[in-house]
């Protein structure tokens, strides 16, 4: 497959123009024009651009699944979902469930063969580690402090899934679960009360990622910075930012932009099972949800998650939110690959790794997915 006459974002962040080449499930070259040479399949993407794959490291479900459903028909429908609206790596999220309930989806999930549709890169643990007063949609039933042992049985149940693990860095006594954690994964400071001093320390310890920025977690004040003004002082962490328009208010979207930038973002969507459907009655971890437009919440008002893709949090920050696009794109690309350890797979367009990329016009609507060098639509 050759695509060519595109506006590519290369590696550096910047747009060219390129011809693409794809042998099998790669991509090949890339160059300022490449022949044809009889090549089986031709895209035009004069006037387009030309994205890498989108890598959503933290959503739940979408087509009126749930990744917690925990079944085949579950995660196929989810990845031939992701996969037609431009996602083509994931690290689908769990909640915070009974342990016979989690033992089950991680189970599960070790064993699918995800031949086809969105690539499973990784799963996101998130809870049962998890803060009672910021537990927002997750289930108060089932918290459960920082336990390795709870953490290795679902690790091997899933055959080495477990990309990251949320954890309340306050529950977890003298970080003793972090710093053992992290030698096999990555945690992410979330759903937690934790200060600044309590999040300074969690990431002197191995944390190195965190858990939806601004929610479940206290905010950002010039006197007590929190979790989030710890994050900006350690370098090495990354932050995960839902723009849907509904968590995070658009100027404290560009605000977050300023102080990390795009190298340190990770756009998530945190979508649930509503996202592609109808308005109506969902769930999220065995909890009802409503679901009006955009906005999902709990019979509380708890916002549950989302309604949202990952191309459609993209196309809001772009288009509503005013980020620039090749900042937007890193944050959906590069960088949460990267921050789970998949970049050498996935997350840019290099010579190498899996073809998986997204044609876009110039009013940033989906033209064709491509994904594992196949053309999707």
């Amino acid at each position: 497959m050759i695509i060519k006459n595109g506006l590519v974002y290369g590696e550096d962040g910047s747009f060219s123009k390129a011809d693409i080449e794809i042998n099998a499930e790669s991509f090949c070259q890339i160059a300022p024009e490449l022949p044809e040479n009889g090549a089986e399949q031709v895209i035009d993407a004069e006037g387009m651009y030309v994205i890498p794959g989108l890598v959503d490291i933290h959503f739940h479900g979408c087509a009126g699944y749930d990744f917690c459903d925990g079944t085949i028909e579950a995660f196929d429908a989810i990845m031939q979902y992701e996969m037609e609206h431009g996602v083509t790596s994931v690290s689908p999220a769990t909640m915070t469930l009974s342990e016979g309930q989690l033992a089950k989806i991680f189970e599960n999930a070790g064993k699918y063969e995800n031949n086809r549709g969105s690539k499973i890169r990784g799963i996101t643990m998130e809870g049962p580690f998890v803060s009672s007063a910021k537990k927002g949609a997750q289930n108060g039933s089932y918290i459960h402090r920082p336990d390795m042992r709870f953490f290795e049985k679902m690790q091997k149940l899933s055959g080495g899934l477990i990309r990251q693990v949320a954890v309340a860095p306050e529950e977890d006594t003298d970080f003793a679960f972090i710093k053992e954690v992290t030698k096999q994964t990555h945690a992410s400071v979330a759903h937690t009360t934790a200060d600044y001093d309590t999040a300074a320390a969690a990431f002197a310890a191995g944390a190195d990622h965190v858990t939806h920025l601004f929610n479940a977690m206290p905010p950002f004040t010039h006197r007590a910075p929190g979790v989030i003004g710890a994050a900006f002082d350690a370098k090495e962490v990354s932050v995960e930012l839902i723009c849907d328009g509904i968590h995070v208010h658009p100027s404290v979207v560009r605000a977050a932009f300023a102080m990390f930038g795009a190298d340190r973002i990770c756009m998530i969507s945190d979508s649930m099972m509503a996202t592609g459907m109808e308005n109506g009655d969902y769930a999220l971890g065995g909890q009802p949800v409503k679901v009006v437009g955009r906005l999902a919440t709990l019979k509380d008002g708890t916002i549950a998650g989302s309604a949202s893709n990952l191309l459609d949090c993209l196309r809001v920050a772009v288009k509503e939110m005013n980020i620039p696009l090749a900042d937007a794109v890193r944050a959906c690309t590069a960088t949460p690959a990267k921050a789970l350890g998949f970049y050498g797979e996935c997350g840019s367009i290099t010579a190498g790794k899996s073809a998986d990329a997204v044609l876009l016009d110039k009013e940033m609507n989906l033209v064709k997915v491509i994904c594992r060098g196949k053309a999707v639509n």
